[in-house]
């Protein structure tokens, strides 16, 4: 017998109640063995692949986060799957939730607005920051933006709820609200009256670690608990707030995430399935995040800054992997973990219903070496640039494009013309740099070129404030200088002034010798699939210092899975067939880029590779995926 035909036998009466100290479903008893999937970090063509695996341990729900900033990446233009953004392909939740029910998985849905997810802004669109919102508040504009959202949003999860014949079971209130240190009732209450009155009838929950305390949460909703050790302490809190409801973890936290320059975080199947023991033990419900994490594609990977009065020098930006040392390994091989987990749940569950076999594995191989080929400059790039704003300094989300939307990703080119620069000059930077800076003068680069951890710390990177570059002892004059700067993730956790993140060179003036400049031309550089293969007059690639994006090309008969070994370049990020893939960075961890299968075609195939600083005339691939970190 399946999951679905257990729970539904003789019909729907009642979806997911928590009405007394354990969880039932339909009026019969549930223990939910849940694993997070999002769909937006997996490859549509591997969805029914991870969950068919994640139900295969014997799990039977899926809990997915949902992020506003890709479903509506410009203001009042929604994306689920049938838009023109380059995530397009990602974003038909609607396919993957009913995937998730062929393979008689339930649902667990959380919809934010505000997801964390070491993702981007914590999934909140950029667009934002160009008005005086309060983010994460009752504020009156923020709400009015979240109910649109929601709009667009619920008029597609509704009719996938469980007492209407679908998958979802249960669906969450914001997301870790507790951790802002913010006390807006009124904020979480209005969020429920959208979701209640938009037509959402299964359990709402909210999830906070119980030890943090319980500003999170809201009377008569389902408080959860996240967390990775000391189960017994962390339920035993949440017994004693709620003692007549069902426990839940909504996160245990199955291993961690990578900042850049980190060792890449481990944890052993030994030491977690210690602490699932205690869980189960405990009679408490799971949902392990991550089951399978996946991959950041693209530009929007989140980070984690720590500051106070303005000091932006804790900035750690997230790797494009978001292997998370999870059950299922980031390209879906089965781990140590994986293994522990089937073991456990078996032991625990008390409704046994039909399980799939094992899937195999998908194919891994190293592609031959590739050869560079040809080369774009930074100024054959921006005068291919179909945006040249004249304007003051102004950071990426105020530049008036993407339809009044501002700039959410990517780099942006600070242009200054007709430079007087006299020999041993100095180039400050007032304020923060956002994230980093390359400083070129008439295309020679003048920024130091990265090669340590330590170099982090001096000019060109965000530890700095009003940092200063000796520009040589060559004279220029009517020179041009271009300032090109990376937005390398927004903050996605903490108190809520830690989210004013604006990206670029906004915090104060650009000075030689103390003389300011003004009148710049600002270039956005967003490397959109559109643009990028327009791209044009190529010309034969040399091993160039500096900015400039990389071209090879390869022939594939039969596209599997692979990864792009970025060891021997810099730092900079990876198009494949227009498609940005990963950024890269030689101090580590990730030094791999996975490449799925999908992202192929058969026949002639296409890399691109933006280098900060020093290349090298040859892409190579990796069967696994290789994590080190240089000092």
């Amino acid at each position: 017998m399946t999951l679905y035909q257990y729970y539904t036998d003789g019909g729907i009466s009642e979806g997911l109640s928590t009405n007394q100290p354990h969880f039932t479903l339909n009026r019969k008893n549930i223990t939910l063995y849940s694993g997070a999937v999002h769909y937006f970090r997996v490859p549509p063509q591997y969805w029914r692949d991870r969950l068919r695996k994640l139900r295969a341990a014997g799990l039977n729900a899926v809990e997915t986060y949902v992020p506003w900033n890709l479903h509506e990446p410009e203001i009042g233009t929604f994306d689920f799957g049938k838009g023109s953004s380059d995530f397009s392909q990602f974003l038909d939740i609607e396919k993957f939730l009913r995937i998730a029910q062929e393979e008689d998985l339930f649902a667990i849905v959380r919809p934010g607005p505000y997801i964390c997810a070491e993702w981007d802004f914590g999934g909140l669109p950029s667009w934002l920051l160009r008005s005086n919102v309060k983010i994460r508040t009752s504020d009156s504009l923020f709400m009015e933006a979240v109910t649109k959202y929601f709009g667009a949003l619920l008029q597609i999860l509704v009719p996938l709820q469980f007492t209407k014949g679908g998958s979802v079971i249960a669906v969450q209130i914001e997301n870790e609200y507790g951790n802002t240190k913010s006390v807006d009732t009124g904020y979480l209450e209005g969020l429920k009256e959208i979701l209640e009155r938009s037509g959402i009838v299964e359990v709402l929950f909210t999830s906070d670690t119980p030890s943090n305390g319980w500003s999170g949460t809201l009377p008569g909703v389902l408080a959860t608990a996240n967390f990775q050790e000391k189960a017994k302490h962390e339920l035993g809190l949440l017994k004693e707030f709620q003692p007549d409801k069902p426990l839940m973890v909504m996160e245990y936290w199955t291993g961690w995430f990578d900042h850049w320059t980190d060792k890449h975080h481990t944890r052993s199947a030994d030491a977690f399935g210690q602490v699932l023991d205690e869980i189960l033990e405990f009679g408490a419900s799971v949902n392990f995040y991550m089951f399978h994490g996946g991959t950041n594609w693209g530009f929007p990977n989140g980070a984690n800054v720590e500051y106070a009065s303005g000091d932006y020098s804790k900035y750690r930006p997230d790797t494009t992997s978001y292997d998370y040392d999870a059950p299922l390994s980031e390209a879906g091989d089965y781990t140590d973990k994986y293994h522990k987990v089937k073991e456990l749940v078996l032991k625990h569950n008390k409704v046994v219903t039909r399980l799939p076999e094992l899937p195999q594995l998908s194919d891994k191989t190293a592609y031959p070496d590739v050869q560079v080929t040809e080369m774009l400059t930074l100024d054959d790039l921006i005068r291919q640039s179909t945006i040249q704003i004249d304007s003051k300094l102004v950071s990426m989300e105020f530049l008036d494009i993407n339809n009044a939307s501002g700039q959410s990703y990517g780099y942006v080119v600070y242009r200054h013309e007709n430079t007087n620069i006299p020999a041993n000059s100095v180039l400050k930077i007032e304020g923060y740099v956002c994230d980093t800076v390359t400083v070129l003068v008439n295309g020679e680069l003048k920024s130091k070129i990265l090669k340590t951890q330590a170099d982090l710390d001096d000019f060109g990177y965000w530890k700095v404030k009003d940092s200063s570059l000796q520009l040589g002892t060559q004279e220029y004059k009517s020179a041009t200088l271009d300032l090109v700067v990376e937005n390398s993730g927004r903050n996605n956790y903490g108190k809520l002034d830690q989210f004013n993140q604006y990206k670029g060179l906004w915090q104060g003036n650009v000075l030689i010798n103390d003389q300011v400049l003004d009148t710049w031309k600002v270039i956005p550089l967003e490397f959109k699939k559109k643009w990028t293969e327009s791209l044009q007059n190529w010309r034969p690639a040399s091993e160039n210092v500096g900015p400039a994006l990389y071209k090879a090309t390869f022939e594939v008969d039969d596209p599997v899975d692979t990864f792009i070994d970025m060891r021997k370049w810099t730092k900079g990020f990876v198009v494949v067939n227009g498609f940005v893939l990963s950024r890269y960075m030689k101090l580590g961890p990730q030094q791999t880029a996975f490449l799925p299968g999908p992202f192929l075609k058969k026949g002639l195939n296409s890399i691109l590779v933006f280098e900060h600083f020093v290349p090298t005339m040859v892409v190579q691939f990796s069967k696994e995926h290789i994590f080190e970190t240089l000092a």
